[in-house]
């Protein structure tokens, strides 16, 4: 749901646009498609907040998912660097697989929006039992994506494994999910967790090959970064989240893109000075 939120944004309260820009995407802001009318909660913020009427935005995103964008490889951001991207002022905005850590609320501030639900995907049959992020995955190879939240989560494991005599799980890190999903269906890794949609399409994709072993709630929130220097663009972002979900258009986001409803978060802030 992440990238998607704006991508339906257009049938929700405040419409936003979106079209390609390289390796980014560039979000409308407060503006509405076309001659399709605006809503009046929309009206209401464009008079509050005039600044960014009908202004394009720059969001930077990492991992590439089909079906959520489309990126230019000539101007590819990696996971690593969203965050210094969006500081150095290449990007205005950060909506993508990156969750709200107080670790990473130094670089940025983090509008939240959502709980994080999990998949772990396996190859079919589920050779090695996996049951969750838990010491099931002793002597397991995980592939993740490199910065991404589950990897410290797979790394807290390997304490516990060598207290229960196992062998620790091993980690291969990537730059995007595809070659996470590859490196199960050719046998190099055991393993792979992510957001829960992700994990479900590469099963639907996969159905012989892959499947779902089990879906996890992880202690973080989904979270769309602003520059922590530009405070009143901070309050706008909060303000347009805040209205999709008093609207009811974020639960049926999560309905239509079949993710589990328990996702549904009140808009908050996290931010670290």
């Amino acid at each position: 749901m992440q990238n998607g939120l704006c991508g339906e944004a257009r049938r929700a309260s405040l419409p936003c646009r979106r079209t390609v820009l390289g390796a980014v995407v560039a979000l409308g802001f407060l503006a509405p498609i076309g001659a399709q009318a605006a809503p009046a909660a929309c009206a209401g913020l464009q008079a509050k907040y005039p600044d960014w009427e009908g202004k394009t935005l720059v969001n930077a995103i990492n991992p590439h998912t089909p079906g959520y964008e489309a990126i230019d490889p000539k101007k590819a951001v990696t996971f690593a660097a969203l965050l210094t991207t969006l500081a150095s002022g290449q990007a205005d905005i950060v909506i993508s697989d990156i969750y709200a850590t107080e670790e990473r609320a130094k670089a940025a501030d983090f509008i939240t929006y959502s709980k994080v639900f999990d998949g772990v995907l396996v190859a079919k049959g589920n050779p090695k039992k996996i049951t969750g992020i838990n010491t099931s995955m002793c002597g397991a190879a995980a592939a993740e994506n490199t910065g991404f939240v589950e990897v410290p989560l797979v790394q807290a494991l390997i304490p516990q494994c060598k207290a229960e005599g196992k062998t620790e799980p091993t980690l291969q890190l990537y730059d995007n999910n595809a070659n996470c999903i590859q490196a199960i269906l050719a046998g190099r890794a055991d393993t792979y967790v992510n957001d829960v949609n992700t994990v479900d399409n590469a099963v639907k994709a996969n159905p012989d090959k892959l499947e779902k072993a089990i879906a996890v709630t992880i202690p973080y929130s989904v979270g769309i970064a602003v520059p922590k220097d530009k405070p009143k663009f901070r309050e706008a972002v909060m303000a347009v989240m805040v209205e999709i979900h008093k609207s009811g258009d974020q639960l049926a986001l999560l309905k239509k893109w079949g993710l589990d409803t328990d996702n549904l978060k009140e808009p908050g802030l996290l931010t670290v000075n």
